[in-house]
């Protein structure tokens, strides 16, 4: 994939993250997003960096829409989502379809959840840890059932060149 159109693909996704930021589910914290779904579905034709600042930029704007202030905190959870969605495509370029799965819902669901025991309270770490782990399951559904349709779209996209 040529530079042009990989920058436009990530803005394409980052465009339809921003989308998703916009579909609120209701959490005892304030709510999540379906954010993460489309950067999860770029695996199919992104490498991973460009699928983890589509993430990123997902985040980001999910936390404007949702009236949190972008500080620190909301930074430290952009740099994961980086992290994980880049893993996720990662191991979905070397074929690792049911260890990307699970890495995304651990890594987003617990891992990325962890720090924050100590940077805001444990109090906020409990309701966190339920909270985000079922976000993070509605968005792996959401992406994991129109998965197999965008993945034969990018290989047909891939012949037709």
């Amino acid at each position: 994939m040529n530079r042009t159109r990989l920058l436009v693909m990530t803005a394409l996704v980052s465009a339809m993250c921003a989308i998703g930021a916009l579909v609120k589910i209701p959490m005892g914290i304030g709510s999540a997003a379906l954010d993460s779904a489309p950067a999860l579905l770029s695996a199919a034709f992104l490498p991973p960096a460009a699928a983890g600042t589509a993430a990123m930029i997902g985040h980001l704007i999910s936390a404007i829409t949702g009236g949190s202030p972008l500080g620190p905190l909301h930074l430290l959870i952009a740099v994961e989502m980086f992290v994980v969605t880049g893993g996720f495509a990662w191991l979905h370029h070397r074929g690792r379809d049911l260890l990307k799965w699970g890495y995304f819902l651990v890594g987003n669901g617990v891992v990325a959840v962890l720090p924050f025991y100590w940077l805001v309270t444990p109090a906020f770490f409990w309701t966190a840890i339920i909270a985000v782990p079922a976000a993070s399951i509605v968005n792996a559904i959401v992406a994991g059932a129109t998965m197999p349709i965008v993945r034969k779209a990018a290989v047909r996209k891939e012949v037709a060149r």
